[in-house]
């Protein structure tokens, strides 16, 4: 039987998962979209939309999804008043209302198996397993240097390069102790540099992990950039090109001989458990590993006040939030089964 588990890819920002979305998007029963910013968010306001068994309260949630500019709806090129009535009529959870939408941007392309992408998911992956409780996540790791060489480049990074190099250290640092207490089957990661070097040979691993076959489209990923990348992103345009191995290792002429060593001195041996070599760069200054400890410390403090909260928000949770979607998601609700629909065909 074909799987029907959501698929969410993450990582650092810069380390790719533009290029892998667009991979796993030009498979004929996958579909991924451009980053959305409805997710996390509604979990956070999860409160605010009451007893979703009440009909108005899923439409205010709908409304609230679609209506947004912040949520960014409008790039899925979904019809907002159908997606409206599909998590009005269906199952009431708050998992179930984010995957209808994550559902609709599949069947746009005829597909069957939906998921979403975004860097920063590395942070959210327990928010996400009680939304998606069968959900897969692709983790792709890059080396450090080259993303924050390109974090450094974006119009959007508005951070030191020391939250930079903090926010690559968190990301693997997941890898490395969140990934092994995730359920067993739910986990897989693969490096950038192997990606672009032999693509086919990590999209078949990828696809093994996913219960899919390999299809050689996932190899020509720039054939969907212009469906599946927004053209606002200036800074994928890359992606609309060839596989290219040309940016591995470009942090060598991106980065000044000071960020080198400071990336290197706090996250030397990082580097070298994902098999980065470290430069002749010299020990970084202390003021810069202090500014470093420091950022980093700011932002543990921001991610245990977080969870925190979230713990307390729980306690008032109206509702179960798991989605009801899939095979595995109704089996673990202990709900009867629907009436099974044929599958959507494939073009």
């Amino acid at each position: 039987m074909a799987s029907d588990r959501p698929i969410f890819i993450l990582g650092c920002p810069r380390s790719g998962t533009t290029l892998l979305q667009l991979m796993t998007h030009s498979h004929p029963r996958m579909a991924i979209p451009p980053e959305t910013r409805f997710m996390v968010a509604a979990y956070q306001r999860r409160l605010q939309f009451g007893d979703l068994d009440d009909q108005a309260h899923r439409r205010e949630l709908a409304e609230w999804i679609v209506g947004r500019r912040q949520s960014r709806f409008y790039e899925l090129r979904l019809d907002a008043a159908k997606v409206t009535e599909e998590i009005v009529e269906g199952p009431p959870t708050l998992g179930s209302a984010l995957g209808i939408v994550l559902r609709a941007y599949a069947a746009r392309f005829r597909k069957e198996r939906w998921g979403d992408k975004r860097p920063s998911y590395f942070q959210n992956v327990d928010v996400l397993l009680r939304l998606f409780p069968d959900a897969q996540f692709v983790h792709l790791i890059r080396d450090g240097r080259d993303c924050v060489a390109s974090l450094k480049e974006m119009p959007w990074y508005d951070g030191s390069v020391h939250s930079a190099v903090s926010v690559w250290a968190e990301a693997i640092d997941f890898a490395r102790n969140g990934a092994a207490k995730l359920p067993a089957g739910s986990y897989h990661e693969l490096r950038y540099e192997d990606l672009t070097a032999d693509p086919e040979t990590s999209l078949r691993g990828l696809c093994d992990f996913l219960d899919e076959d390999f299809d050689p489209a996932m190899c020509e990923p720039g054939k969907v950039a212009r469906l599946a990348v927004p053209a606002r992103k200036t800074w994928h345009d890359r992606t609309r090109g060839e596989i290219t191995t040309s940016r591995a290792g470009s942090w060598r002429d991106r980065l000044t001989r000071r960020e080198v060593s400071l990336c290197e001195t706090v996250l030397g041996e990082r580097l070298q458990a994902y098999g980065y070599e470290l430069s002749d760069a010299p020990k970084a200054e202390t003021s810069q590993v202090l500014a470093y400890e420091h950022t980093a410390a700011r932002r543990k403090l921001a991610r245990v006040k977080r969870v925190t909260l979230d713990r307390l928000v729980r306690l008032r949770e109206p509702n179960p939030l798991a989605a009801r979607l899939t095979d595995g998601q109704i089996v673990l609700a202990g709900v009867p089964r629907p009436r099974h629909e044929p599958p959507v065909p494939v073009a």
